[in-house]
Protein backbone atom coordinates (compact mmCIF):
# COMPACT_ATOMS: atom_id res chain seq x y z
CA UNK A 1 0.00 0.00 0.00
CA UNK A 2 1.57 3.64 -0.91
CA UNK A 3 2.13 5.58 2.00
CA UNK A 4 0.13 9.02 2.40
CA UNK A 5 2.37 11.64 2.45
CA UNK A 6 1.36 15.55 2.98
CA UNK A 7 4.15 17.68 2.08
CA UNK A 8 5.55 21.12 3.55
CA UNK A 9 6.91 23.50 1.41
CA UNK A 10 9.78 25.59 3.19
CA UNK A 11 9.63 29.24 2.65
CA UNK A 12 12.24 29.87 5.35
CA UNK A 13 9.89 30.30 8.38
CA UNK A 14 11.24 29.58 11.93
CA UNK A 15 8.37 26.82 12.70
CA UNK A 16 8.70 24.69 9.67
CA UNK A 17 9.41 21.83 11.40
CA UNK A 18 6.86 22.42 14.18
CA UNK A 19 4.65 22.21 11.20
CA UNK A 20 5.87 18.40 9.90
CA UNK A 21 5.83 17.24 13.54
CA UNK A 22 2.22 18.32 14.25
CA UNK A 23 1.14 16.81 11.07
CA UNK A 24 2.96 13.54 12.13
CA UNK A 25 0.45 13.71 15.42
CA UNK A 26 -2.26 13.40 13.21
CA UNK A 27 -0.67 9.31 12.15
CA UNK A 28 0.16 11.09 8.49
CA UNK A 29 3.38 11.09 7.12
CA UNK A 30 4.91 14.78 6.27
CA UNK A 31 7.90 15.66 4.32
CA UNK A 32 9.96 19.11 4.36
CA UNK A 33 11.46 20.70 0.85
CA UNK A 34 13.02 23.88 -0.26
CA UNK A 35 10.63 26.20 -2.50
CA UNK A 36 12.36 25.94 -4.94
CA UNK A 37 12.41 22.31 -5.06
CA UNK A 38 10.81 21.85 -8.53
CA UNK A 39 6.79 21.00 -8.79
CA UNK A 40 7.40 18.48 -11.08
CA UNK A 41 9.42 16.44 -8.07
CA UNK A 42 6.78 17.63 -5.31
CA UNK A 43 4.45 15.97 -7.83
CA UNK A 44 6.17 13.02 -8.20
CA UNK A 45 5.59 12.01 -4.32
CA UNK A 46 1.73 12.05 -5.41
CA UNK A 47 1.39 13.86 -1.60
CA UNK A 48 -2.13 14.18 -0.23
CA UNK A 49 -1.67 17.68 0.93
CA UNK A 50 0.67 20.37 0.69
CA UNK A 51 0.96 23.22 3.12
CA UNK A 52 3.38 26.79 2.72
CA UNK A 53 5.09 27.77 5.79
CA UNK A 54 5.83 31.12 6.80
CA UNK A 55 9.16 32.95 6.20
CA UNK A 56 10.87 35.98 6.74
CA UNK A 57 10.05 37.99 3.96
CA UNK A 58 7.57 40.44 2.01
CA UNK A 59 6.03 38.24 -0.95
CA UNK A 60 5.64 41.37 -2.86
CA UNK A 61 9.25 41.98 -3.31
CA UNK A 62 11.74 41.66 -5.96
CA UNK A 63 13.16 38.43 -5.37
CA UNK A 64 11.10 37.27 -2.55
CA UNK A 65 10.85 33.06 -1.97
CA UNK A 66 7.83 31.93 -4.39
CA UNK A 67 6.23 29.16 -6.20
CA UNK A 68 4.18 28.45 -9.31
CA UNK A 69 0.43 29.22 -10.09
CA UNK A 70 0.38 26.17 -10.98
CA UNK A 71 0.69 24.85 -7.82
CA UNK A 72 -2.69 26.18 -6.62
CA UNK A 73 -4.33 24.61 -9.75
CA UNK A 74 -3.62 20.62 -9.57
CA UNK A 75 -6.35 19.66 -7.28
CA UNK A 76 -4.50 18.74 -4.81
CA UNK A 77 -5.84 20.51 -1.39
CA UNK A 78 -3.22 23.73 0.05
CA UNK A 79 -2.87 25.49 3.13
CA UNK A 80 -0.57 28.21 3.43
CA UNK A 81 -0.06 29.72 6.66
CA UNK A 82 1.01 33.05 7.59
CA UNK A 83 3.86 34.04 4.59
CA UNK A 84 2.28 31.05 2.71
CA UNK A 85 -1.14 32.61 3.04
CA UNK A 86 0.09 36.13 1.57
CA UNK A 87 1.87 34.39 -0.86
CA UNK A 88 -0.91 32.14 -1.86
CA UNK A 89 -2.75 35.50 -2.60
CA UNK A 90 -0.27 37.21 -4.12
CA UNK A 91 -0.14 34.83 -6.68
CA UNK A 92 -3.20 34.45 -7.20
CA UNK A 93 -4.30 38.20 -8.20
CA UNK A 94 -4.97 39.09 -4.64
CA UNK A 95 -3.14 41.96 -2.81
CA UNK A 96 -0.89 42.38 0.34
CA UNK A 97 0.54 45.14 1.62
CA UNK A 98 2.66 46.64 5.00
CA UNK A 99 0.16 46.58 7.80
CA UNK A 100 -0.64 49.97 9.59
CA UNK A 101 -0.65 47.82 13.04
CA UNK A 102 1.72 45.10 13.02
CA UNK A 103 0.32 41.66 14.96
CA UNK A 104 2.67 39.74 17.48
CA UNK A 105 2.02 36.92 20.10
CA UNK A 106 -1.22 36.00 21.44
CA UNK A 107 -4.10 37.68 19.96
CA UNK A 108 -8.16 36.94 19.88
CA UNK A 109 -9.46 35.66 16.25
CA UNK A 110 -12.92 35.45 15.40
CA UNK A 111 -13.39 31.95 13.26
CA UNK A 112 -16.16 31.04 11.25
CA UNK A 113 -17.04 27.40 12.83
CA UNK A 114 -18.58 26.54 9.58
CA UNK A 115 -15.38 26.12 7.66
CA UNK A 116 -14.13 22.61 7.50
CA UNK A 117 -10.72 23.96 8.27
CA UNK A 118 -12.02 25.22 11.78
CA UNK A 119 -14.79 22.74 12.85
CA UNK A 120 -14.88 22.03 16.62
CA UNK A 121 -13.23 25.64 16.94
CA UNK A 122 -14.07 27.96 19.64
CA UNK A 123 -15.90 30.98 17.74
CA UNK A 124 -13.57 33.59 19.49
CA UNK A 125 -10.08 31.96 19.75
CA UNK A 126 -6.93 33.09 20.95
CA UNK A 127 -4.28 32.42 17.82
CA UNK A 128 -0.41 33.01 17.68
CA UNK A 129 -0.15 35.69 15.21
CA UNK A 130 3.40 37.15 14.09
CA UNK A 131 3.26 39.11 10.69
CA UNK A 132 3.76 42.91 9.39
CA UNK A 133 2.30 42.53 5.84
CA UNK A 134 -1.27 41.80 6.03
CA UNK A 135 -3.77 40.60 3.01
CA UNK A 136 -5.18 43.22 1.78
CA UNK A 137 -7.46 42.33 -1.34
CA UNK A 138 -8.38 38.48 -1.44
CA UNK A 139 -7.96 36.96 -4.70
CA UNK A 140 -10.70 35.48 -6.58
CA UNK A 141 -13.58 32.92 -5.27
CA UNK A 142 -12.06 33.38 -1.74
CA UNK A 143 -14.30 34.62 1.14
CA UNK A 144 -13.01 34.97 4.77
CA UNK A 145 -13.57 32.60 7.10
CA UNK A 146 -11.42 34.40 10.31
CA UNK A 147 -10.31 38.05 11.52
CA UNK A 148 -8.94 40.11 13.96
CA UNK A 149 -9.85 43.77 15.60
CA UNK A 150 -6.64 45.06 13.08
CA UNK A 151 -6.26 41.94 10.52
CA UNK A 152 -9.52 42.06 8.65
CA UNK A 153 -8.54 38.57 6.76
CA UNK A 154 -6.99 36.63 9.32
CA UNK A 155 -8.12 33.77 7.30
CA UNK A 156 -9.88 33.09 3.72
CA UNK A 157 -11.05 29.58 1.81
CA UNK A 158 -11.48 28.68 -1.35
CA UNK A 159 -13.53 25.63 -0.55
CA UNK A 160 -14.24 24.14 -4.83
CA UNK A 161 -10.50 24.58 -5.37
CA UNK A 162 -9.55 23.17 -2.04
CA UNK A 163 -7.34 26.15 -1.12
CA UNK A 164 -6.95 27.41 2.33
CA UNK A 165 -5.05 30.64 3.70
CA UNK A 166 -4.24 31.09 7.75
CA UNK A 167 -2.40 34.32 8.72
CA UNK A 168 -1.72 32.73 12.14
CA UNK A 169 0.26 29.84 13.43
CA UNK A 170 -1.61 26.79 14.12
CA UNK A 171 0.87 24.94 14.41
CA UNK A 172 2.58 26.69 17.94
CA UNK A 173 1.04 25.51 21.05
CA UNK A 174 0.11 29.20 21.65
CA UNK A 175 -3.01 28.82 19.07
CA UNK A 176 -5.76 27.14 21.26
CA UNK A 177 -7.40 24.05 19.40
CA UNK A 178 -4.17 24.44 16.54
CA UNK A 179 -3.42 20.84 15.96
CA UNK A 180 -7.14 19.82 15.59
CA UNK A 181 -6.97 22.89 12.57
CA UNK A 182 -4.16 20.97 11.22
CA UNK A 183 -6.16 17.53 11.84
CA UNK A 184 -9.26 19.05 10.02
CA UNK A 185 -6.75 19.32 6.71
CA UNK A 186 -4.88 16.38 6.99
CA UNK A 187 -7.41 14.21 7.65
CA UNK A 188 -10.78 15.33 6.53
CA UNK A 189 -10.09 18.00 4.45
CA UNK A 190 -6.79 15.73 2.64
CA UNK A 191 -8.83 12.64 3.00
CA UNK A 192 -5.67 11.39 5.06
CA UNK A 193 -6.73 7.69 6.95
CA UNK A 194 -4.15 8.54 9.53
CA UNK A 195 -2.19 4.78 9.01
CA UNK A 196 1.15 5.97 9.67
CA UNK A 197 2.40 4.19 12.73
CA UNK A 198 5.93 3.15 14.66
CA UNK A 199 4.91 -0.51 13.95
CA UNK A 200 4.44 0.15 10.78
CA UNK A 201 7.33 2.08 10.14
CA UNK A 202 10.05 -0.18 11.83
CA UNK A 203 8.35 -3.78 9.35
CA UNK A 204 8.96 -0.99 6.49
CA UNK A 205 12.16 -0.14 7.69
CA UNK A 206 13.63 -3.55 8.22
CA UNK A 207 12.23 -4.73 4.55
CA UNK A 208 14.15 -1.46 3.24
CA UNK A 209 17.44 -1.98 4.85
CA UNK A 210 17.30 -5.96 4.07
CA UNK A 211 16.86 -5.16 0.10
CA UNK A 212 19.51 -2.26 -0.03
CA UNK A 213 22.13 -4.00 1.59
CA UNK A 214 22.00 -7.54 0.44
CA UNK A 215 25.02 -9.62 1.40
CA UNK A 216 26.41 -6.10 1.98
CA UNK A 217 28.93 -5.43 5.43
CA UNK A 218 27.87 -2.92 7.61
CA UNK A 219 29.82 -0.42 10.27
CA UNK A 220 27.76 1.43 12.72
CA UNK A 221 28.79 4.38 14.33
CA UNK A 222 27.51 3.50 17.79
CA UNK A 223 27.38 6.19 21.05
CA UNK A 224 25.36 4.74 23.61
CA UNK A 225 22.79 7.57 23.04
CA UNK A 226 19.15 7.27 21.99
CA UNK A 227 19.52 7.90 18.67
CA UNK A 228 22.37 5.43 17.81
CA UNK A 229 21.48 2.95 19.87
CA UNK A 230 17.61 3.07 17.97
CA UNK A 231 19.30 2.61 14.77
CA UNK A 232 22.07 -0.38 16.12
CA UNK A 233 19.18 -2.09 17.41
CA UNK A 234 17.40 -1.71 14.05
CA UNK A 235 19.97 -2.69 11.84
CA UNK A 236 20.76 -6.18 13.74
CA UNK A 237 16.80 -6.78 13.53
CA UNK A 238 17.56 -6.29 9.98
CA UNK A 239 21.22 -7.73 8.81
CA UNK A 240 22.23 -9.43 12.24
CA UNK A 241 25.88 -10.61 11.65
CA UNK A 242 26.65 -8.47 8.60
CA UNK A 243 26.78 -5.80 11.52
CA UNK A 244 29.65 -4.57 13.09
CA UNK A 245 28.90 -1.90 15.87
CA UNK A 246 31.81 0.40 16.48
CA UNK A 247 31.82 2.59 19.91
CA UNK A 248 34.42 5.67 19.96
CA UNK A 249 35.45 6.61 23.07
CA UNK A 250 36.44 10.27 22.57
CA UNK A 251 36.96 11.19 25.98
CA UNK A 252 33.85 13.55 25.79
CA UNK A 253 31.47 11.26 27.26
CA UNK A 254 29.80 11.56 30.24
CA UNK A 255 31.29 10.20 33.52
CA UNK A 256 31.32 6.73 33.14
CA UNK A 257 29.62 6.44 30.11
CA UNK A 258 31.82 4.15 28.49
CA UNK A 259 31.67 1.55 30.33
CA UNK A 260 28.32 1.92 31.01
CA UNK A 261 27.64 1.42 27.39
CA UNK A 262 30.14 -1.62 26.78
CA UNK A 263 28.04 -3.20 29.47
CA UNK A 264 24.81 -2.92 27.71
CA UNK A 265 25.93 -3.59 23.89
CA UNK A 266 29.35 -5.50 24.40
CA UNK A 267 30.03 -9.24 24.47
CA UNK A 268 28.04 -9.37 28.18
CA UNK A 269 24.95 -7.27 26.86
CA UNK A 270 21.51 -8.53 25.53
CA UNK A 271 22.15 -7.71 22.28
CA UNK A 272 23.79 -9.89 19.26
CA UNK A 273 26.33 -7.08 17.78
CA UNK A 274 29.66 -7.28 17.24
CA UNK A 275 31.18 -4.84 18.91
CA UNK A 276 34.12 -2.70 18.93
CA UNK A 277 35.16 -0.29 21.69
CA UNK A 278 38.13 2.15 20.55
CA UNK A 279 39.84 4.09 23.36
CA UNK A 280 41.23 7.22 21.68
CA UNK A 281 40.44 9.97 23.77
CA UNK A 282 44.22 11.07 23.81
CA UNK A 283 43.77 11.31 20.16
CA UNK A 284 40.91 13.67 20.41
CA UNK A 285 42.29 15.88 22.75
CA UNK A 286 45.58 16.03 21.03
CA UNK A 287 43.17 17.41 17.95
CA UNK A 288 41.43 19.63 19.86
CA UNK A 289 44.95 21.64 21.75
CA UNK A 290 44.37 24.93 22.00
CA UNK A 291 40.96 25.37 19.61
CA UNK A 292 38.11 27.72 20.78
CA UNK A 293 36.09 28.14 18.02
CA UNK A 294 33.27 26.35 18.47
CA UNK A 295 32.23 24.97 14.54
CA UNK A 296 35.62 24.22 14.17
CA UNK A 297 35.78 21.85 16.97
CA UNK A 298 32.70 20.07 15.53
CA UNK A 299 34.25 19.96 12.31
CA UNK A 300 37.49 18.44 14.00
CA UNK A 301 35.65 15.97 15.92
CA UNK A 302 33.45 14.44 12.98
CA UNK A 303 36.49 14.28 10.75
CA UNK A 304 38.10 12.47 13.67
CA UNK A 305 35.15 10.12 13.87
CA UNK A 306 35.14 9.13 9.87
CA UNK A 307 39.22 9.01 10.22
CA UNK A 308 38.23 6.44 13.01
CA UNK A 309 35.98 4.82 11.26
CA UNK A 310 37.97 4.26 8.52
CA UNK A 311 40.48 2.56 10.32
CA UNK A 312 38.29 0.12 11.96
CA UNK A 313 36.69 -0.54 8.52
CA UNK A 314 40.04 -1.46 7.02
CA UNK A 315 40.91 -4.01 9.98
CA UNK A 316 37.42 -5.59 9.64
CA UNK A 317 37.95 -5.82 5.85
CA UNK A 318 35.53 -5.40 3.39
CA UNK A 319 32.46 -2.91 4.45
CA UNK A 320 30.00 -1.51 2.19
CA UNK A 321 27.60 0.58 4.18
CA UNK A 322 28.21 3.12 7.31
CA UNK A 323 25.23 3.27 9.56
CA UNK A 324 24.08 6.63 11.06
CA UNK A 325 21.70 7.86 13.66
CA UNK A 326 20.94 11.04 11.88
CA UNK A 327 17.24 12.44 12.95
CA UNK A 328 15.34 14.74 10.92
CA UNK A 329 16.08 17.97 12.75
CA UNK A 330 19.73 17.43 12.54
CA UNK A 331 19.13 17.16 8.04
CA UNK A 332 17.07 20.28 8.40
CA UNK A 333 19.59 22.09 11.00
CA UNK A 334 22.14 21.22 8.44
CA UNK A 335 21.15 23.52 5.97
CA UNK A 336 19.30 19.86 4.04
CA UNK A 337 15.47 19.26 3.60
CA UNK A 338 14.52 22.90 4.20
CA UNK A 339 15.00 26.46 4.29
CA UNK A 340 16.78 26.81 7.17
CA UNK A 341 20.32 28.44 7.78
CA UNK A 342 23.06 25.95 8.61
CA UNK A 343 22.79 26.28 12.18
CA UNK A 344 25.13 22.54 13.03
CA UNK A 345 27.85 20.92 11.07
CA UNK A 346 28.25 17.91 12.94
CA UNK A 347 25.38 15.43 12.25
CA UNK A 348 27.25 14.39 9.25
CA UNK A 349 24.44 14.47 6.92
CA UNK A 350 24.14 14.36 3.33
CA UNK A 351 27.23 11.87 2.29
CA UNK A 352 30.86 11.11 3.42
CA UNK A 353 34.01 12.82 1.31
CA UNK A 354 35.17 11.07 -1.79
CA UNK A 355 38.15 9.53 0.08
CA UNK A 356 36.03 7.40 2.56
CA UNK A 357 36.17 4.08 1.80
CA UNK A 358 32.16 3.67 2.49
CA UNK A 359 30.17 2.84 -0.77
CA UNK A 360 26.93 4.61 0.97
CA UNK A 361 25.39 5.97 4.27
CA UNK A 362 22.61 4.45 5.68
CA UNK A 363 20.46 7.00 8.29
CA UNK A 364 17.55 4.52 9.08
CA UNK A 365 16.02 7.52 11.76
CA UNK A 366 16.75 9.79 9.37
CA UNK A 367 12.77 11.18 8.95
CA UNK A 368 12.13 11.19 12.71
CA UNK A 369 12.01 13.29 15.48
CA UNK A 370 13.31 12.39 18.69
CA UNK A 371 10.21 11.46 20.45
CA UNK A 372 9.24 9.22 17.57
CA UNK A 373 12.96 7.63 17.72
CA UNK A 374 12.08 6.57 21.04
CA UNK A 375 8.90 5.32 19.88
CA UNK A 376 10.72 3.05 18.11
CA UNK A 377 13.06 1.99 20.09
CA UNK A 378 10.09 0.83 22.43
CA UNK A 379 8.47 -0.84 19.65
CA UNK A 380 11.84 -2.58 19.02
CA UNK A 381 11.82 -4.09 22.67
CA UNK A 382 15.02 -1.60 24.00
CA UNK A 383 14.44 -1.47 27.58
CA UNK A 384 13.05 1.82 28.61
CA UNK A 385 15.99 3.36 30.48
CA UNK A 386 18.11 3.19 27.68
CA UNK A 387 15.11 4.99 25.44
CA UNK A 388 15.09 7.71 27.64
CA UNK A 389 18.33 8.22 28.47
CA UNK A 390 19.23 12.26 28.35
CA UNK A 391 19.81 13.44 24.83
CA UNK A 392 24.07 13.75 23.87
CA UNK A 393 25.40 15.89 21.46
CA UNK A 394 27.83 14.14 18.59
CA UNK A 395 30.36 15.90 19.17
CA UNK A 396 30.18 15.43 23.28
CA UNK A 397 31.54 17.39 26.13
CA UNK A 398 33.24 18.86 23.00
CA UNK A 399 30.15 21.18 22.54
CA UNK A 400 29.15 21.35 26.22
CA UNK A 401 32.92 23.07 27.36
CA UNK A 402 33.35 26.78 25.84
CA UNK A 403 36.52 27.30 24.45
CA UNK A 404 39.45 24.84 24.58
CA UNK A 405 38.65 21.66 25.70
CA UNK A 406 41.76 19.69 27.74
CA UNK A 407 41.52 16.73 30.05
CA UNK A 408 40.94 18.61 33.26
CA UNK A 409 38.24 20.43 31.80
CA UNK A 410 36.33 17.25 30.62
CA UNK A 411 36.72 16.04 34.20
CA UNK A 412 35.05 19.31 35.76
CA UNK A 413 31.77 19.05 33.54
CA UNK A 414 31.90 15.43 34.08
CA UNK A 415 31.52 15.60 37.57
CA UNK A 416 29.39 18.51 37.70
CA UNK A 417 27.05 16.96 35.56
CA UNK A 418 27.11 13.64 37.29
CA UNK A 419 25.86 15.75 40.03
CA UNK A 420 23.16 17.10 38.47
CA UNK A 421 21.29 14.29 36.79
CA UNK A 422 21.45 12.52 40.71
CA UNK A 423 19.72 15.75 42.08
CA UNK A 424 17.38 15.87 39.50
CA UNK A 425 16.65 11.86 39.26
CA UNK A 426 16.36 12.39 43.22
CA UNK A 427 14.13 15.03 43.04
CA UNK A 428 11.82 12.84 40.86
CA UNK A 429 12.25 15.09 38.15
CA UNK A 430 13.88 13.01 35.55
CA UNK A 431 10.91 11.93 33.44
CA UNK A 432 9.23 15.49 33.84
CA UNK A 433 12.60 17.18 31.74
CA UNK A 434 13.20 16.61 28.37
CA UNK A 435 16.53 17.92 28.78
CA UNK A 436 19.16 18.65 31.14
CA UNK A 437 23.01 18.66 31.39
CA UNK A 438 25.70 20.57 33.14
CA UNK A 439 28.07 22.91 30.64
CA UNK A 440 31.35 24.49 31.89
CA UNK A 441 32.03 28.29 30.52
CA UNK A 442 35.13 29.95 29.96
CA UNK A 443 34.42 32.48 32.71
CA UNK A 444 36.99 32.46 35.49
CA UNK A 445 35.80 34.85 38.62
CA UNK A 446 37.11 35.48 41.77
CA UNK A 447 35.55 33.47 44.85
CA UNK A 448 36.05 32.76 48.66
CA UNK A 449 36.58 28.74 49.43
CA UNK A 450 37.88 28.55 53.37
CA UNK A 451 39.99 31.17 53.87
CA UNK A 452 41.53 31.78 50.34
CA UNK A 453 40.89 33.65 47.34
CA UNK A 454 40.16 31.22 44.11
CA UNK A 455 40.12 32.42 40.52
CA UNK A 456 38.04 29.50 39.08
CA UNK A 457 35.52 28.02 36.57
CA UNK A 458 31.89 28.54 36.53
CA UNK A 459 29.29 25.96 35.14
CA UNK A 460 26.48 26.14 33.66
CA UNK A 461 23.05 24.18 34.26
CA UNK A 462 20.62 23.83 31.49
CA UNK A 463 17.01 22.19 31.85
CA UNK A 464 14.30 22.68 29.22
CA UNK A 465 11.28 21.36 28.31
CA UNK A 466 10.16 20.58 24.96
CA UNK A 467 7.75 18.36 22.91
CA UNK A 468 9.79 18.03 19.60
CA UNK A 469 13.19 19.45 20.77
CA UNK A 470 12.80 22.57 17.96
CA UNK A 471 11.60 25.20 20.05
CA UNK A 472 11.90 24.68 24.06
CA UNK A 473 11.61 26.48 26.89
CA UNK A 474 13.53 26.71 30.35
CA UNK A 475 12.65 24.67 33.02
CA UNK A 476 11.49 25.75 36.64
CA UNK A 477 13.98 23.59 39.05
CA UNK A 478 12.22 23.89 42.52
CA UNK A 479 15.27 26.13 43.59
CA UNK A 480 15.89 23.82 46.75
CA UNK A 481 16.95 21.40 44.12
CA UNK A 482 18.99 24.03 42.79
CA UNK A 483 20.78 24.68 45.90
CA UNK A 484 21.54 21.05 46.77
CA UNK A 485 23.45 21.01 43.43
CA UNK A 486 25.00 24.42 43.94
CA UNK A 487 26.39 23.38 47.05
CA UNK A 488 27.70 19.71 45.75
CA UNK A 489 29.06 20.69 43.14
CA UNK A 490 31.33 23.79 44.75
CA UNK A 491 31.98 21.15 47.36
CA UNK A 492 32.76 18.32 45.22
CA UNK A 493 34.12 19.15 41.27
CA UNK A 494 38.03 20.83 41.83
CA UNK A 495 37.95 24.03 39.60
CA UNK A 496 34.70 25.12 40.08
CA UNK A 497 33.62 28.29 42.63
CA UNK A 498 30.45 29.50 40.72
CA UNK A 499 27.35 27.57 39.32
CA UNK A 500 24.86 29.54 36.88
CA UNK A 501 21.17 28.51 35.50
CA UNK A 502 20.40 29.39 32.07
CA UNK A 503 16.87 30.00 31.81
CA UNK A 504 16.60 31.19 27.68
CA UNK A 505 14.46 29.89 25.80
CA UNK A 506 15.42 28.58 22.00
CA UNK A 507 14.54 29.95 20.15
CA UNK A 508 16.90 32.63 19.99
CA UNK A 509 18.67 30.32 22.12
CA UNK A 510 19.79 26.23 21.17
CA UNK A 511 19.64 23.66 23.77
CA UNK A 512 23.29 22.97 23.90
CA UNK A 513 25.59 25.74 23.68
CA UNK A 514 27.81 25.75 21.33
Amino acid sequence: MEKELVIVIDFGGQYNQLVARRVRECNVYCEIYSYKTDLAKIMEKKPRGIILTGGPSSCYEEGAATCSPELFGLGVPVLGLCYGAQLMMHVLGGKVARAAVREYGKTEVDIDTESKLFADAKPRTVCWMSHFDYIAQMAEGFRVTASTADCPVAAAECEERKLYAIQFHPEVMHTEGGSKMLFNFVRNICGCSGDWRMDSFVEESIRAIRAKVGQGRVLCALSGGVDSSVAAVLLSKAVGGQLTCVFVDHGLLRKDEGDEVEAVFGPKGNYELNFIRVNARERFYGKLAGVTEPEEKRKIIGEEFIRVFEEEAKKIGRVDFLVQGTIYPDVVESGLGGESAVIKSHHNVGGLPDYVDFREIIEPLRNLFKDEVRKVGLELGIPERLVFRQPFPGPGLGVRILGEVTAEKVKMVQDADAIFREEISRAGLDRELNQYFAALTNMRSVGVMGDERTYDYAIALRAVNTVDFMTAEAAEIPWEVLKRVMSRVINEVKGVNRLLYDISSKPPGTIEFE
